[in-house]
Order: structure tokens, then sequence, then C-alpha cells
């Protein structure tokens, strides 16, 4: 089975003390987010855990843990924008996050590891050429460290609307431009451009539109076939295999203000104040009335198939 760490928090820049005991003691539980006494208990063997997925804007305090990881397959989504802190405030600089980004590739393989440019939104300061030109700085510092850059343009959720009140939707004709940008600039660097769940519209122009967290992307990463089960993501227009993320809303101490995962403000303060990294829980401990079941996991790697 497959492992994800970065849905609703960083847990590679906040939490890594945290999961690297998790990954010692074998084990951790995860309240559901919408019913909290409901807790899923999941088994972190590698006897049953195939892969570990990470998405994180900062790697490195993962770095001392990396031995930890060693049993298991590993995928890292690392997002770096061209935004300063006006947008990302607790996010470390851009220049250091790349050289990190190097050191990671090296670490676990160039198949391991992709770049995020996202989410894409325009506005005075970040206007269609300033994306355009440092998307190819970028591209140009990370070529030969992925094959992979996966692009998004901002959704106005809830939250968003709420924390980042000015942002407006990229329109299609305005996609469509910086789309075929990106799909030139990382061509000339070596990357796949990956829309992540923003329909076919990039794929005539070299795109590869069949998602970013798909069964093909982690078979790479394993050098090995998976025999997933089917899983629908609750969004329709993603292709990807979610699933199984053992991070918690409105924990990420970035603070992005485009961020879809955290509420308010207030509520990360609380809930990281409440953070225990001995816990099995990312947030606090168990509680009474708690209902905690095992997750039911298999192994879905297949020994006997490899892709080289």
């Amino acid at each position: 089975m497959i492992i994800h760490t970065g849905m609703r928090t960083d847990i590679p820049a906040f939490y890594s003390e945290w999961f690297a005991n998790r990954l010692r003691e074998g084990f951790v539980c995860v309240r559901n987010p919408y019913h909290p006494a409901s807790v899923t208990r999941y088994c972190l063997s590698p006897e049953v855990v195939d892969l570990i997925v990470f998405c994180t804007k900062n790697p490195a305090p993962m770095f001392p843990h990396m031995d930890l990881l060693k049993p298991y397959g590993q995928y890292w989504f690392v997002t770096i924008t061209p935004y300063g802190r006006d947008i990302e405030p607790n996010v470390p600089e851009k220049e250091k996050v790349m050289e990190d980004f190097k050191a990671l590739s090296d670490m676990v393989g160039i198949d391991c590891v992709g770049w995020r440019y996202d989410p894409v939104f325009l506005s005075e300061k970040y206007g269609m050429e300033r994306h355009i030109e440092d998307f190819e700085k970028i591209a140009a510092t990370l070529s030969g460290f992925t094959k992979t850059c996966v692009i998004s343009f901002i959704d106005l959720y809830k939250k968003v609307r709420r924390n980042f009140p000015e942002a407006g939707i990229v329109k299609p004709e305005e996609r469509i431009r910086l789309g075929k940008e990106f799909i030139r600039i990382g061509r000339k660097y070596g990357m796949i451009i990956k829309p992540c769940a923003e329909g076919n519209d990039l794929e005539p122009y070299g795109a590869e539109c069949g998602g970013c967290m798909t069964v093909e992307t982690f078979e790479t990463a394993l050098h090995g076939k998976l025999k997933a089960p089917k899983r629908k993501s609750p969004r329709p227009e993603c292709a990807c295999l979610m699933g199984n993320d053992i991070g918690s809303y409105d924990t990420c101490g970035h603070l992005c203000r485009y961020c879809y995962a955290n509420g308010d403000v207030e509520s990360v303060r609380r809930n990281m104040k409440a953070h225990d990294p001995k816990s099995p829980f990312l947030v606090g401990g168990s509680m009474e009335g708690d209902r905690i079941h095992e997750a039911k996991q298999a192994r879905w790697l297949d020994d006997q198939l490899s892709l080289f």
C-alpha cells in the first residue's frame, strides 16, 4: 500500500521528529477530520507499506532521518514557487530549497522526486511575465535533478477565499499561454509538465495530463509493478491514487495564503502547540470515546515483475 503524508500538512518541514518516531514504533494513529472520534491505526512496517509519498516546501528537516526511510519506496513532491513572504510567510528562501531539492534527488534518485510549481495565480506583483521568467530560473537550477514538474492554477476553495480574498481565478486564455510557456521551458530543461486536475487543455501542446500521483508515477519510483486497487479520487477531475493520508488539517506552519488545508492562523497555532513528537497522533493524544480501528493493509508491489 501507499502512505501519503502531505495532503493536509507538511510533515517533513514541521514534524520530522514525530514521523521518525512513528517509523521506529511502526504505527501511526489518524483522526478522521470530519468525525474526530473515529481513529484509524496504520501499520508502518515495510512489509505492508510499499511507498511513502511526501509533499513539502522544505525537505531538509527530514534529512537526518533518511536512514529510517531506506526500507521503503519513496516519492517526494517539493513545491518551489516565485512567491515571497507576502504569500508564503514561513517558507525558507528559494535558493536554499533548490539546493535541498538537488541534495534530495541525489539521495533518493531522479525518478523519486518531482517539482511542484503551484498554485499559479496572477496579480500585479506576480504577473504573466514574472511567472515565465521565474519558472525558467527554477527549471534551469533543477535541470538534471528531476524529470517532472507539476503545475496547477489556484482553486478558490472556501478557506482560500477567506484567507486570500484578493485572489482571483486565472482565465482560460491565460492558462493556455502560461501552460505553453511552461511546456516549452520544461522541454528545454528535460522536464515533462503535468497539470494537476486541470483537464486536457494543455495536452495538444505537449503536457502529460494523466495525473501527477498516478500508479505509473509510483511504479517508476519503485522500479516495479503495483497491484493497486482501483480507487476514485473525490475530485472527478483528478486521476491520482489518493487515500491513506496520515496528516491533519490546520497544522501547517508555512501559513501560505492560498492554502486549502488551513482554516485560520489561530487554529494552526493551537494545534502546533498541542503537538507531541512522542504521541502516535499528530495533534494531541488519545481521548475518551475514541473508536480505534485497524486499517486494512496489504503489500501491492509485485516482486516478480520489474520495469527494468
